[in-house]
Parts: C-alpha cells; structure tokens; sequence
C-alpha cells in the first residue's frame, strides 16, 4: 500500500482554469507538491518538479501534457504558493473542519463514500488509471478565503466554485473552493 499524506488544494476561476494542488509531506517518493491544471478547452496539464513524481502520478491519473519544472513553494498554515518558470499560484484557506478519527478502508469506501458524495459532490474510494483501488480518509476540510494565479503574468481572474468536471482521475476536488487534509491510500498493482 502506496500512502501520501498531506493537502489537497483546489480552485476554479472566472477565465475557466482550475487548478488542484497535491502537497505531499509523506509518500513512499519523499515530500513533494504538484499541480494538476485544467486549461478552458479541457486540456490537463500536470507540473511536477521532477520526472519520479510525474512518472508516477501520470499513471494514475490522466493529463494531456507533463510538465517538468522546478517549483518554488512557501506554505504556512493556512496558505500555499508555488512559483514555476510560468505560473505563480496563491491558495489562502480559513478555518478547518477537522475529521480526528481514523476510518477503515470499508468505511472509507461506503459510509464515508456516501456522505462525501452527498454533500460535497466527491467521491473517497476508486480505481486509479492503472486500476489500483485508491482511498480518501479526508482528515479535515477547509474552504478558499483567498485565491489568485497567473499564467505568463496573466491573471485566472476571480476565484469560484467548479462548474464542470475536470476528470483528472475517479473523483473531482469539492465543488466549492477548498483544502483538504487527506491520506491517500494506493493498493499495489
């Protein structure tokens, strides 16, 4: 079992971008942050640091193109930015609904399911691209206060919620603008 914990941090805005950022503090690869982005025409780019995290996650999930690039990230707790050669990114959260309690896998995958669908249009149990089961044990939740991004200094405009599926793997991020702590639990092939 492949297990990541850390942030999942999404938003869309007014140009049709959207961008979800996976800040790992620990994986079976060491620490490292991505992005996956959702251009206007559906496009879905992946920015990673280095070819092992990209080789990874690019089989789990689906992009159209893979960017590798250094990337510069300042966090604190309740705000992340990243900076590549391109893209510059500032992701701000409020308050943190926690979840303390760890769940088996089969709760995660029905009861929690259930409710993270129900409620927030997510889903916390699929398969992957290369067909390993995946889990979501969403340990707290959080919505944007503030975001902001540019791509070659041009702005995505105003944050807001996600209208249209991004389909970067089984499960869109929450609807509304959101971080999340999460534990992801990846079977082995």
């Amino acid at each position: 079992m492949d297990i990541f914990e850390g942030r999942i941090t999404s938003s869309a805005f007014s140009t049709g971008e959207r961008i979800v950022v996976g800040d790992w503090e620990n994986s079976p690869l060491g620490e490292f942050t991505n992005i996956m982005w959702a251009r206007p025409d559906g496009r879905r780019i992946l920015i990673s640091p280095s070819s092992k995290y990209a080789n990874y996650v690019s089989k789990i999930y689906s992009f159209e193109e893979v960017i590798i690039t250094p990337l510069k990230v300042t966090r604190n707790k309740n705000k992340i930015e990243i900076e590549s050669e391109n893209l510059l990114i500032c992701l701000e959260w409020g308050w943190s609904f926690p979840i303390p309690l760890k769940r088996p896998r089969w709760f995660i995958s029905t009861i929690e399911y259930f409710f993270a669908n129900l409620f927030f249009g997510t889903k916390t149990y699929g398969k992957t691209n290369d067909n390993r089961k995946e889990w979501y044990m969403i340990k707290s939740i959080s919505w944007i206060k503030k975001a902001s991004a540019k791509y070659k200094q041009e702005s995505f405009g105003d944050f807001s919620k996600l209208s249209d599926p991004i389909g970067f793997g089984f499960s869109d991020p929450p609807d509304k603008p959101s971080s999340v702590r999460v534990i992801s639990m990846i079977g082995k092939n």
